[in-house]
C-alpha cells in the first residue's frame, strides 16, 4: 500500500510499531522492519553504549528502515542524535516535541523527523519547525496520554498540517487502518498490538495479564507521576493512589535510586528528566522522582514480570486483543484486512 508515510520512510506498509520503553528492543524492532512496516526502537531506558549496541545489533538483524526514539528533554539528547547519525538510523522518532535546532541537525544529516504529538497546537509547532511527519495519539493510546479521541483529534491534525500525519491511539486491525486513511492519515502507529506478539520480549506472565485485560480494566491514573497515564490497573496503581505523601516519597526515591544505577545517570540529571516531565503542572517532589525514574516501574513489569509491582501501560485496545501473532502474520493480517474492507466499499457502490 503505498502512502506519505511508506514512501518518506521507505516501508512497504504503511504500519509504525510505536518505541515502547523496556518492550521495543532490537528483536521486536527487527521483526516488525522485517515485515515491511516501520519499527522504532525505545532509547529512553538505555545508556548510551547500550543504545548504540541496540542499533548495531537491528542493523545486522534486518536492511529495511528502522527509527530510534528518544526524549527531546532528555540531559543526553544531543549525544543521542550524534549517534543516530553516525550509525546511519533512517528516522528519529520524539516523545516530546525536539527543538528546532534538533530537528534541523538531524534533516541536514539526511534522518527523517517524526514527533510524536497529542494536540493540534503541537503538531502545528513542530511542523513550523521543520518536522517530516507526526504521530498523532489520542485518549485511546498507552502511556502519557491525552483526553481527546482520536476520532476527534486525527482530522483535526490532519486539516492543521500539511506534512504526513500517522494515527496512534485505538488501532489493531485492517479496518482501523482503513478508518485512517479515510480521515487523511497516511498510517497508523500500534504499541499495545506490537507488545502483544511472540516476537515481543515481554515475559509471558505479563502478556498473559494484558490477554486477560478487558476494555474496562484498562485505566488512566495520575497516581504514578502525576501526569494521565493510560495503564492497567494493578495492585500498584491502586496502592499508590491510596498511599499518603510520605509514604509515596518514601517509594519514589526507592525507585529513582534503582533507576538511577541501572542506567548510569547522576542524581542532577534524574532530578533533571523528572522536572521536564512537569511541563509546567504543579507536582509533588514524590511526583517529580516518579516521573523521572517511571522507567524502573515499567521494567518490573516488562522485563522482571512482576504484574503485581510494575506499571503495565495500556492502550484501550487490549481488552479487545485475544492472540499472540509474529510481527509478519501480523503485519500480512491487517494489510489483508485492510484490503478486503476496501474491497467491500468499492463492491457497495
Amino acid at each position: 500500500m503505498d502512502t506519505a508515510l511508506t514512501r518518506l520512510v521507505g516501508v512497504r506498509h504503511p504500519i509504525v510499531q510505536t518505541g515502547m520503553g523496556w518492550v521495543a528492543g532490537p528483536r521486536l524492532v527487527s521483526a516488525t522492519a522485517n515485515a515491511g512496516a516501520l519499527g522504532i526502537l525505545a532509547s529512553a531506558t538505555m545508556t548510551l553504549d547500550q543504545l548504540r549496541e541496540a542499533v548495531r545489533e537491528v542493523k545486522s538483524r534486518t536492511d529495511a528502515p528502522f527509527g530510534v526514539n528518544l526524549r527531546a528533554d532528555a540531559a543526553d539528547a544531543g549525544e543521542r542524535v550524534r549517534l543516530m547519525i553516525e550509525e546511519g538510523v533512517r528516522v528519529a522518532s520524539f516523545a516530546l516535541a525536539p527543538s528546532p535546532e534538533l530537528i534541523a541537525e538531524l534533516k541536514e544529516a539526511g534522518l527523517v523527523v517524526i514527533p510524536s504529538v497529542g494536540a493540534r497546537r503541537h503538531a502545528e509547532k513542530v511542523a513550523a519547525w521543520g518536522a517530516d511527519a507526526v504521530i498523532v495519539q489520542g485518549g485511546e493510546g498507552g502511556g502519557h496520554t491525552g483526553e481527546v479521541a482520536t476520532s476527534v483529534l486525527l482530522p483535526q491534525v490532519v486539516d492543521a498540517v500539511d506534512i504526513p500525519v500517522v494515527a496512534a491511539g485505538g488501532f489493531f486491525d485492517g479496518r482501523g487502518l482503513v478508518a485512517a486513511l479515510a480521515y487523511g492519515a497516511a498510517g497508523v502507529a500500534m504499541g499495545t498490538r506490537f507488545l502483544l506478539t511472540s516476537d515481543s520480549t515481554v515475559p509471558d506472565a505479563v502478556k498473559r495479564r494484558y490477554l486477560a485485560a478487558t476494555v474496562r480494566d484498562v485505566t488512566v491514573t495520575r497516581a504514578v507521576d502525576g501526569l494521565p497515564h493510560r495503564m492497567l490497573r494493578t495492585d500498584l496503581v491502586t496502592s499508590l493512589e491510596s498511599a499518603g505523601r510520605a509514604r509515596t516519597l518514601v517509594r519514589a526515591v526507592r525507585h529513582a535510586t534503582a533507576f538511577r544505577r541501572l542506567s548510569g545517570l547522576t542524581w542532577r540529571q534524574l532530578i533533571h528528566d523528572g522536572l521536564a516531565m512537569k511541563h509546567g503542572k504543579d507536582l509533588t517532589w514524590s511526583q517529580v522522582l516518579l516521573a523521572a525514574n517511571t522507567p524502573m516501574l515499567l521494567k518490573s513489569a516488562m522485563v522482571d514480570g512482576r504484574t503485581d509491582l510494575g506499571v503495565m501501560a495500556s492502550g484501550q485496545v487490549a481488552g479487545v486483543i485475544d492472540d499472540l501473532p509474529s510481527c509478519a502474520e501480523l503485519v500480512e493480517r491487517i494489510m489483508k484486512e485492510a484490503e478486503e474492507v476496501l474491497e467491500n466499499l468499492r463492491a457497495s457502490r
